[in-house]
């Protein structure tokens, strides 16, 4: 008897229906004697409808007491398709219990809207499933120190999930999804892109950080850091597949570097749409100068990613960092009133219509040439490139976001990842 965490979408919990196959395809895994954990998102699209109401009422603002409310508010998408998911259960045969984040409990910091998980109380659960149940626990939030409700962020139900499955020392963590595993590329953009049977956790965690819609980053962080099993599969296969099928099915994520992973040089391509570029120009070149512009944009509880600063002239430097789109005039309001005073530079200025895009592979290691090979590709297709990332797996650039598709088939062709 194995313990598996079950982590199913937006998209799977979209319907009564899907409700109901997931609790047919939850149940089939009891019977086979295992003890399930699943950790549901809020049907799909509900978050949206619930932050679209609140902001009808109130514009969005930057305060804590604002963002306070929203994550009460929020969190109560995923304690509906809990407690929907365990009638659903319940009506199958199968007993089952559904808890809120607080109520197991999942303790994390009070960064409202961004919380971070700090320790899972697993006792509850553990009785619960000696007993014979299956026990929901709603993903995205948890409870701060002062009893608060948190939420963990967009995407955060993977990052539930996935500790769910560390602090249980669970056997395996599976993650469904609208799509059956993790591919070369978004087949949407590429049709020939394949899907991988396995990928190492390093190359999911530049991808996911890259851009890649699959996995949130942080889920993948923290199967990194406590090796958690991890496959991403469909829930949208029959309910009743048989399960070794099923349990082998999808994209593994593997802590292991065979000799075949190896052999690939880049194994995706992954792309970011959601960013914007903003750049100080003129600014004094001493030292101290990036801590002034950076520390009040990460004071700010602003998450930056590409950082460049140019060559000095004549006492003077620009510098250009690359926020996530949403925090784009935000960013800018605050390095005109609050940072530029101070700093004597010359400007502000912005650009949000730029996108990422990213060759992630753990053969980058060994082979030589590579980013030569996509510099090559991209300006034979006449791609100007802005601003350049890398790190020993992976090469980004950012790039006009009209030229984002176009480069992202040029690559995957040029790096043959449409052959198996």
């Amino acid at each position: 008897m194995a313990l598996i965490v079950h982590k199913y979408g937006g998209t799977s919990m979209g319907s009564t229906e899907r409700i109901r196959n997931v609790a047919k395809r939850v149940a089939k895994w009891t019977r086979a004697g295992h003890q399930i954990v699943v950790v549901p998102s809020a049907m799909s699209g509900e978050t949206n409808r619930l932050l679209g109401l609140a902001k009808e009422l109130a514009p969005a603002k930057p305060d804590t007491a604002y963002n306070r409310e929203l994550d009460m508010l929020a969190s109560t998408g995923e304690q509906a398709s809990s407690a929907l998911l365990a009638i659903a259960l319940q009506a199958e045969g199968q007993p089952s219990v559904s808890y809120a984040g607080w109520q197991v409990a999942i303790k994390t910091n009070d960064a409202f809207t961004k919380a971070r998980i700090e320790s899972i109380d697993d006792a509850r659960v553990r009785g619960d499933l000696d007993a014979g149940k299956v026990v929901i626990i709603t993903g995205f939030q948890g409870v701060d120190d002062s009893g608060n409700i948190t939420t963990l962020g967009r995407g955060g139900s993977d990052t539930s999930a996935v500790a769910v499955a560390a602090a249980m020392k669970a056997d395996e963590c599976l993650i469904y999804t609208d799509v059956d595993g993790v591919y070369t590329t978004d087949p949407r953009v590429v049709p020939e892109a394949r899907r991988l049977q396995t990928v190492s956790f390093e190359e999911m965690l530049e991808m996911a950080s890259m851009g890649s819609k699959v996995l949130q980053i942080r889920s993948v962080e923290f199967a990194g850091k406590y090796k958690v099993p991890m496959r991403v599969l469909s829930s949208f296969t029959p309910w009743d597949i048989d399960i070794n099928e099923e349990a082998a099915s999808g994209t593994l994520i593997t802590f292991e570097e065979d000799e075949q992973m190896e052999q690939a040089v880049v194994s995706g391509i992954a792309f970011n749409r959601d960013e914007a570029k903003i750049s100080v120009v003129g600014v004094p070149d001493k030292p101290g100068i990036a801590y002034q512009i950076l520390g009040a944009v990460a004071d700010a509880n602003i998450e930056v990613d590409v950082i460049i600063q140019n060559l000095s002239k004549d006492g003077k430097t620009d510098f250009s960092f690359t926020v996530h789109r949403n925090d784009y005039t935000k960013t800018l309001d605050l390095l005109k009133e609050k940072v530029l005073p101070s700093l004597g530079a010359v400007e502000v200025l912005g650009d949000a219509k730029i996108c990422k895009v990213s060759i992630v592979g753990i053969g980058m290691r060994s082979h030589v040439g590579v980013a030569s090979k996509m510099f090559r590709s991209l300006s034979e297709e006449g791609i100007n490139i802005q601003m350049i990332s890398t790190s020993e797996i992976k090469t980004s650039v950012v790039i006009d976001e009209k030229y984002m598709e176009l480069a992202v088939r040029a690559l995957h062709k040029a790096f043959d990842l449409d052959q198996a």
